[in-house]
């Protein structure tokens, strides 16, 4: 096979590994996607009380054991599954990889309430007398925590850190990832998004303040983004973490490539704490696109961010607007209708439920829009149906958070 100087520039993801409220491996995550079926159940959490959301089932034992699970956090340990899983899935010969030459790029909503909310749980049961605080208590809060515990785990000694991006951290892992190879600090990258936001009762409590929490007589027909009666979030724990590699590593030792990270862009909204920017989320779309010296009319699937909050959908529909007009080529989808909002996970959850479109030349519906609301009315919206297409080429995922931070990558067909 002969390669070009430019295959060294190219990255390309060749294995994942997820856990996500309605599967742990993407072949049961995609056909839950195309069956309609929803991982959002009855939860109970401190203060809050009863409320709903989307929690994960995997096997946290099959790479940590009890003690380790014990001493560490949950979102180390899903960071692990993932790692693991998507080390296992590229098919890359573990055992011989130098371990100098692997970076850990994880991307999180946030880190360290989980931990700290216990501890001062813990201490009011005692008085509040300090001695009875964890003295893994630090360890666990630190800002590198999961990216650390992941090297920990598999014995990695490269570079690692977390990228705090809020719900926008899954693309940023992505991209961290990329650059990382692309400037070679590191021949082989685990990057993506991990969330373990479910156990802390302050954001279902900050997000109830706001009137952004929720409710549903049914768990599964609560997150409705797009629909007239969307009334807010559903909080969700998850992780999607990938191996990605330059193509030239990549073709040298014959591995599958689910797709080539061609374009992407981060911008800032610089305008508000919470709501977003129209303007300023399609200037990101724009600039990924320029990047992989696309059109608009090139992509063959958007992956929207919505939230299924009243005013988030609607700007995020008139920011795609902007972008693509009124052509309806482009399928239009939603993933956190499914699995509610897995914030730091979200994003790099929601490509990989894409991913498989390259294969199978399906886009998956956005679930649970009976009434859909006339401003989030997009040509090529996919509703409560999956639809067959003429063939999947480029994807487009967005994924947007908190202080205006806003992402966008597009991944090639290869």
């Amino acid at each position: 096979m002969i390669r070009s100087a430019e295959d060294d520039q190219r990255i390309v993801i060749t294995g994942i590994g997820l856990t996500a409220p309605n599967g742990d491996t993407l072949a049961d995550y995609r056909a839950a996607l195309l069956a309609g079926r929803s991982g959002v159940e009855p939860y109970t959490i401190r203060y809050v009380g009863d409320t709903l959301a989307g929690v994960c089932h995997y096997d946290e034992l099959k790479y940590q054991n009890r003690r380790d699970v014990r001493r560490g956090t949950r979102a180390g340990s899903i960071g692990i599954y993932c790692a693991r899983e998507a080390v296992a899935d590229s098919g890359v010969d573990w055992d011989r990889i130098n371990p100098e030459t692997v970076g850990v790029y994880v991307g999180v909503t946030e880190h360290g309430n989980v931990e700290t909310e216990n501890e001062i749980y813990e201490i009011t049961q005692f008085n509040y007398d300090t001695k009875v605080w964890s003295h893994h208590h630090n360890p666990r809060t630190v800002a590198n925590n999961p990216a650390g515990e992941i090297t920990l785990n598999m014995g990695i000694t490269g570079p690692h850190y977390t990228i705090g991006a809020a719900c926008a951290a899954g693309n940023a892992g992505l991209i961290q990832g990329a650059q990382m190879l692309l400037l070679h600090e590191c021949d082989f990258a685990i990057a993506g998004g991990v969330s373990e936001s479910i156990r802390t009762f302050g954001i279902f409590a900050g997000f109830a303040s706001q009137g952004a929490l929720a409710a549903h007589a049914d768990p599964a027909k609560a997150s409705r983004p797009f629909d007239r009666g969307r009334n807010g979030i559903v909080v969700s724990e998850g992780g999607c973490l990938y191996a990605l590699e330059r193509y030239s590593d990549a073709a040298r030792r014959g591995a599958k490539i689910y797709g080539e990270l061609v374009g992407y862009s981060m911008t800032s909204d610089a305008t508000d704490f919470v709501l977003p920017n129209p303007v300023q989320q399609s200037r990101c779309m724009e600039q990924a696109l320029r990047r992989a010296g696309l059109n608009a009319e090139d992509v063959d699937v958007l992956s929207t961010h919505a939230t299924a909050t009243p005013s988030g959908d609607v700007q995020e529909c008139q920011a795609i607007r902007r972008v693509f007009g009124g052509s309806n080529r482009t399928r239009i989808n939603n993933t956190k209708s499914f699995i509610g909002h897995a914030m730091g996970a979200a994003g790099s959850l929601e490509l990989a439920g894409n991913l498989p479109a390259f294969d199978d030349g399906v886009c998956h519906a956005t679930i649970n829009v009976d009434d859909l609301d006339p401003e989030c009315a997009l040509p090529g919206l996919v509703l409560n149906e999956p639809q067959e297409t003429a063939g999947v080429n480029y994807i487009l995922n967005n994924s947007f958070g908190m202080l205006g931070i806003n992402s966008a990558v597009i991944i090639k067909r290869v």
